[in-house]
């Protein structure tokens, strides 16, 4: 072979151990989509148990056979599936499936890089993932069955392998697959940061970045400072449960065993690094979502983002407070008083930056030039939930008021609205206004249309309710109401629930059908189709190992000019210079770079931006 022939990839270095960022992330995406189908389908499976709590289902024997008799589901597997369901979504679909599938697609393409910072470090992120994902599904296949603790794995339960059939072989599994998630994500976060912070092509300075990059990298910063902690708890779980440690026990007693030789541990430690972790988490969930509605809204509108400079900096203060609010979740556990109103303040605090990026939204879509595209409408249902949900936090966030409403269904309404519909809907916006630039094709239109009002109505139908029940009391993670009378008048709402969440299920097959058809069937895209400023949108269509052929493009301006006066067309991408620029570091709408502070490389010390970050984008952000 010559020296100057074409070298050509296998199939398995293309498609499996690919390096290249673009299939990392539709690995990822596709991961994600699986793991969200097994997800939603137990969430059916145990609604149907709340709705129909005295009728048989043949099919549940024949999937969990022993575990199903008669077709009822047994009590310690209904945890199962009510832990399993939490852990999948929270973890392996709004973590992985959201951040894994678009900072690893857009990261690159939008800061005009080759690729990821490290290839190598980003295949190995997405293998690592795979790995815990099928750790995690194992434990489906072990005789006493998966881990039924609640998601959040609370000891003593999940410490001791004999308390309960859930507490054996499958919560090690659970642990073993959340050590392997951690490791994929720090990882992950090190190569986005690193990318970011590095590789910039040239003029791409930090003011000119898309507010979906902003969103990826401080959600990478939040997951590189706050997932050693849950794995360092989980490991002293470990211990306890493998080593006869004593982190998390203390006075233990167990039926037919007696005292266990446990002392000195506290159950409370393991939720302070649980929840140290856990409320960041819904922010590494949220902040991709809502970066991206970000993106699309604006293009969609065709109006500049609504304060630029107001939404870099309620993401920084949304990353910086997620770290002091973790104690809300803890209200009931005997903390100080005192130590409670501090973590109350901190809570009702966070709802301000929140506020902004809602309110600049709203600003975007006010007066706009709407195109209600398949992803505009999800980032609008989006902004919709986003706003819902957010309203029973400041509820629940004060201390007098979560005392009642903790464990009970107004929390699963909450979080459900505003982390899992929000961050799916921010999913959802991205796979249809990115799609083209992934597969190449279009995908349909009055299919997603279908998929949105399905989707949105029964949302709304399935959550909704929830409130009222948690206002009445209803506790969550129960089994069966019928056997408590006070709760029984509830069954009509829970049968109500249980039939918009299969109408729910149906309608991500409609997309399912949409996503995987349109692959092969779909319209041809043209190179920009949504007619966007960003440069994913200048790389060609056949997303090419590399990204661009021959020079990296040259920035000459921010992500958001659309609609500006005096241009004969509504958008102007971000390669294209006003009259009269050289220099692709300085702009009309930059203060000059002052003398002695010449910029020779890619990318604008952090010195040079602290300095000058106020006089960037004046007049248009």
């Amino acid at each position: 072979m010559s020296a100057h022939a074409e070298y050509k990839e296998s199939f398995v270095s293309k498609y499996i151990f690919s390096r290249d960022h673009k299939m990392i992330s539709k690995q990822f995406l596709i991961t994600g989509i699986v793991m969200g189908v097994i997800g939603m389908t137990m969430s059916i499976l145990f609604r149907l148990q709340l709705a129909y709590p005295d009728t048989s289902f043949p099919i549940l024997e024949w999937l969990f056979g022993k575990w199903a008799p008669g077709g009822k589901l047994d009590p310690g597997y209904y945890m199962a599936l009510v832990t399993i369901h939490g852990t999948i979504m929270v973890f392996w679909v709004l973590t992985a499936g959201l951040s894994g599938t678009f900072a690893n697609l857009l990261i690159p393409l939008q800061v005009g890089a080759r690729d990821m910072a490290s290839p190598t470090l980003n295949m190995l992120s997405y293998w690592f993932f795979f790995l815990s994902t099928l750790v995690l599904m194992s434990s489906f296949f072990v005789q006493t069955g998966p881990a039924s603790g609640g998601w959040t794995v609370y000891p003593p339960l999940s410490a001791l392998p004999q308390a309960m059939a859930g507490s054996g072989l499958g919560m090690t599994l659970w642990l073993s697959s959340i050590v392997l998630f951690i490791i994929s994500q720090l990882m992950a976060g090190i190569n986005y940061i690193s990318t970011i912070l590095n590789m910039r092509t040239k003029g791409m300075s930090m003011s000119r970045l898309p507010l979906t990059v902003w969103a990826l990298l401080f959600t990478a910063i939040v997951g590189l400072l706050s997932f050693p902690v849950l794995l360092s708890g989980g490991l002293f779980l470990m211990f306890d449960r493998l080593a006869g440690t004593s982190f998390y026990l203390s006075d233990i007693y167990l039926s037919g065993v007696g005292a266990l030789e446990h002392s000195g541990g506290s159950p409370i430690l393991f939720q302070h690094l649980f929840w140290f972790l856990g409320h960041p988490e819904v922010y590494i969930i949220i902040m991709p979502a809502l970066g991206i509605a970000s993106e699309v809204i604006s293009v969609n509108s065709r109006k500049p983002i609504f304060g630029y400079r107001a939404m870099v900096i309620s993401l920084l203060g949304i990353s910086f407070l997620s770290f002091i609010v973790w104690g809300h979740h803890m209200f009931i556990t005997g903390m100080n008083p005192f130590l409670g109103t501090v973590f109350l303040i901190t809570t009702l605090i966070i709802a301000v930056p929140s506020a902004v990026k809602v309110f600049n939204y709203l600003a975007t879509l006010w007066r706009g030039n709407l195109r209600f595209t398949n992803g505009m409408m999800f980032a609008i249902g989006l902004v919709s939930l986003f706003i819902s949900g957010g309203l029973t936090g400041i509820w629940l966030g004060n201390a007098t008021l979560d005392i009642q409403l903790h464990d009970t269904y107004f929390v699963v309404a909450h979080f459900h609205i505003v982390m899992g519909a929000s961050a799916i809907f921010g999913m959802l916006a991205g796979i249809y206004h990115w799609y083209p630039r992934m597969f190449g094709r279009l995908m349909n239109k009055p299919l997603g249309y279908i998929h949105f009002w399905l989707t949105f109505i029964s949302a709304y139908l399935v959550f909704f309710p929830m409130h009222f029940m948690g206002l009445a009391g209803v506790p969550r993670r129960y089994y069966q109401f019928t056997l408590l009378p006070e709760y029984g008048i509830w069954m009509d709402v829970n049968v109500l629930i249980t039939i918009a969440a299969i109408i729910g299920g149906v309608a991500q097959l409609i997309f399912i059908y949409n996503f995987f058809s349109s692959m092969f069937i779909g319209e041809k895209s043209p190179q920009n189709p949504w007619r966007s400023n960003t440069l994913e949108w200048t790389s060609p269509i056949e997303g090419i190992h590399g990204n661009w052929e021959g020079e990296l493009p040259t920035v000459y301006r921010w992500a958001y000019d659309y609609s500006k006066p005096g241009e004969e067309d509504d958008y102007i991408l971000q390669t294209v210079p006003d009259e009269g620029q050289i220099n692709p570091l300085v702009s009309p709408l930059m203060d000059p770079v002052p003398d002695g502070e010449k910029i020779e490389d890619v990318s604008v010390s952090f010195s040079i931006l602290l300095k000058r970050w106020f006089g960037f984008n004046r007049g248009v952000a």
